[in-house]
């Protein structure tokens, strides 16, 4: 689609012209060709001018501009018709560049100092990773195919390079092999259709042996045996076949990572959580406990006023005992004026009788002097009424106060009972507002725990179901190896059986040979004269049969070498099957130990929340214990008022025995003096 240029070719090709400008040269078309027709491409990355023959000049003025260009990703200079000298300048500029990743020279007839500048290149640039030099010489000069070698072992960017058709040897693919002995980032080589032969396939098999990144070259057209490409070619899978693990691996282990952060971060945010959910849950056992200790202070207050109101009502009840005290003191009094009276009563009855026996002539006087007397005793007696009438009115007003002093003190109790029991109310739905707010932090915690275990108990079955699937792994990998193992020990069977039939084959061909100088020797003694001839002919046969001989012994040394190698081949591939299954078993024995780790610090995470929630049984053991206490409290003081009661009601008991007692001893006073008054009328 054509658009408005990119920033990045603008100022590329104004870079161009000014170094050329500056240069005092002419700047090329076809170069500035194919730089306009890159500019009008929007969004192109790609600079290609294959096919264009580049100057020398050209050549420094592009190394130059590439030098710091960081738009272009992708430079095609195929079939450009490169000089050495330019080659050399454009691949020093592009030794610092930073963005091309894909560099195209195929079919520049590069030679000796084209693979130096290749060699330096590879060793400075840190971002190429596809490198063609198709159709080119490196492998003439072998000493600089072998700092260009020296350039790939020390490169770690590079993951294609294509060597087609660059005259490569078996000295220049031994120096190639020893490259990539010490390179770890290459994966796919081509080296078509050069001259490596037998013994450059042998050295690249050889590199093989150590190198684990490879995973693809191509090898055809190099006159290298049937078996050695198949060596190669299965040296290849067994790359990608540990790549692909290695990949595989790696991508679980990041997943198994990813997991195990997300684990960590999920712990830490539901410890956050729980730590957030006590610190409330203590605020709210604070602020409760705070409140709980402000009404029972506003309770104790009331109880101390209570207290107070208690103790004047038993001031006024030490008072009311007082003045019963001397109102009792009073009533002594009296009653030993009467008990005095009673005895002058009966001094006199005495006296009157002894009076009336001894003086009955004197009765008149004695009559008269009695009327008298009984009129002076009737006005005692209205004098004792209207005392006694007086002490009644104190006492009705006594009792009158008693009354009023047991009424305020029933109303007193019912109010603090009424109140007591508001306060009980109020104390029973704390106790059940605290009881049901610990029931419902136990419940969420238990909720909470129970989310946790099954959060573990799945990750844990998880890593148990990954832990099978890797052993079921390995066993297929045993499975493989015991199967490679089989197929070598059947090469190995086959190849015996080759070397019978060789055998086998060479010993019927003596006989057959024994027996034509059986009947040749016959001829011999049949004619002398061609016995001589025979003879040399025979010794001819002998010396062929004996090159022959020697051939089939030089081949049997070359099937035992192939056996040796097969073999080694064999034990090499046990050792790193052994070896792989070994790092594998690391690997999740190294996952194992991470996921110990993580359950160990779950436990951890469990201790302290079971720390917690024996801080807060304390916190709530505590809480009940005041609890307790202070209903212990309201229970002392209302056996406290219970005892109270009790000793008013027995003063009241008293002081209403002291009236009837006194109330009788008037009645009996009365009736007595009654009598008295009427008995000198009979």
């Amino acid at each position: 689609m054509l658009g408005e240029a990119s920033p990045g070719m603008e100022d590329f090709r104004r870079t161009y012209l000014r170094l050329c400008k500056e240069g005092g040269m002419e700047p090329q078309e076809t170069v500035l060709a194919q730089l306009q027709e890159a500019r009008a491409l929007s969004g192109s990355t790609r600079l290609d001018l294959s096919g264009n023959s580049l100057s020398v000049d050209t050549c420094s003025v592009l190394g130059r501009v590439l030098h710091k260009d960081t738009h272009f990703t992708e430079v095609i200079l195929s079939d450009c018709m490169l000089s050495e000298e330019g080659a050399k300048l454009l691949l020093n500029g592009l030794c610092s560049n930073t963005t091309v990743k894909v560099l195209d020279l195929k079919g520049n007839n590069l030679r000796g100092t084209g693979a130096e500048s290749l060699g330096k290149l590879l060793v400075r640039n840190k971002t190429l990773r596809r490198l063609v030099l198709e159709w080119n010489a490196l492998g003439i000069w072998d000493e600089a195919f072998t700092i260009f070698c020296e350039g790939l072992a020390s490169n770690n960017c590079l993951t294609q390079l294509d060597l087609r058709n660059n005259q490569i040897n078996h000295q220049g693919a031994a120096e190639l092999a020893l490259a990539l002995k010490r390179n770890g980032t290459l994966q796919e080589l081509d080296l078509r259709w050069n001259n490596i032969g037998l013994l450059g396939g042998r050295s690249f098999l050889e590199a093989l042996q150590q190198n684990r990144t490879l995973v693809q070259l191509e090898m055809a057209g190099n006159n290298i045996p049937s078996d050695t490409l198949k060596a190669i070619e299965q040296a290849m899978n067994h790359n990608s076949d540990r790549q692909s693990a290695l990949r595989e691996s790696r991508s679980r282990t990041q997943v198994l990572s990813k997991e195990i952060q997300i684990l960590k971060e999920e712990k830490g945010r539901q410890f956050l959580s729980l730590m957030e959910t006590i610190d409330k849950q203590r605020d709210e056992m604070g602020r409760s406990s705070r409140n709980s200790s402000v009404r029972l202070g506003q309770l104790q207050e009331a109880l101390t006023e209570r207290k107070s109101a208690v103790n004047s009502l038993t001031a006024k009840l030490q008072m009311t005992e007082a003045a019963l005290a001397m109102s009792e003191q009073k009533v002594h009094n009296l009653g030993e004026l009467l008990t005095r009276e009673k005895m002058e009563k009966t001094e006199l009855k005495e006296r009157q009788t002894r009076e009336m026996k001894k003086e009955q002539e004197e009765s008149v006087l004695r009559e008269g002097k009695l009327l008298r007397e009984v009129n002076s005793l009737s006005e005692k007696n209205h004098q004792l009424k209207s005392k006694l009438e007086e002490a009644e009115r104190r006492c009705k007003a006594q009792q009158q106060q008693i009354f009023e002093l047991k009424q305020e003190l029933t109303n007193s109790t019912a109010e603090l009972k009424l109140r007591l029991a508001q306060a009980e109310e109020r104390l029973d739905m704390e106790k059940r507002r605290s009881k049901q707010a610990l029931e419902d932090m136990d419940n969420l915690r238990q909720k909470e725990v129970d989310h946790v275990n099954r959060h573990l108990e799945e990750t844990e079955r998880a890593l148990q179901d990954r832990i099978l699937k890797l052993e079921g792994q390995r066993i297929q990998l045993e499975e493989e190896l015991s199967r490679v193992k089989a197929a070598s020990v059947a090469e190995r069977a086959q190849a015996e059986e080759e070397l019978g039939k060789v055998r086998a084959q060479v010993r019927l061909e003596e006989q057959q040979h024994l027996s034509s100088m059986e009947e040749k020797l016959r001829a011999v003694r049949q004619s002398r004269d061609e016995s001589q001839n025979h003879c040399t002919q025979q010794k001819q046969t002998i010396a062929e049969l004996q090159a022959r001989v020697g051939q089939q012994t030089i081949e049997m040394d070359a099937l035992r070498r192939r056996i040796e190698e097969l073999q080694q081949e064999l034990s090499g591939k046990e050792q790193e099957k052994v070896a792989e299954v070994t790092r594998v078993r690391v690997e999740l024995q190294e996952q194992i130990g991470h996921l110990q780790a993580e359950r160990t610090a779950q436990g951890g995470l469990r201790e302290k929340i079971a720390a917690l929630e024996r801080e807060m049984k304390v916190l709530s053991n505590n809480h009940r214990e005041a609890l307790l206490d202070k209903e212990s409290e309201i229970s002392s003081l209302l056996e406290r008022l219970r005892l109270r009661e009790s000793e008013i009601q027995r003063m009241r008991e008293d002081e209403a025995q002291r009236a009837s007692f006194l109330q009788n001893a008037i009645l009996t006073y009365v009736q007595g003096s009654s009598l008295a008054h009427f008995s000198p009328k009979k």
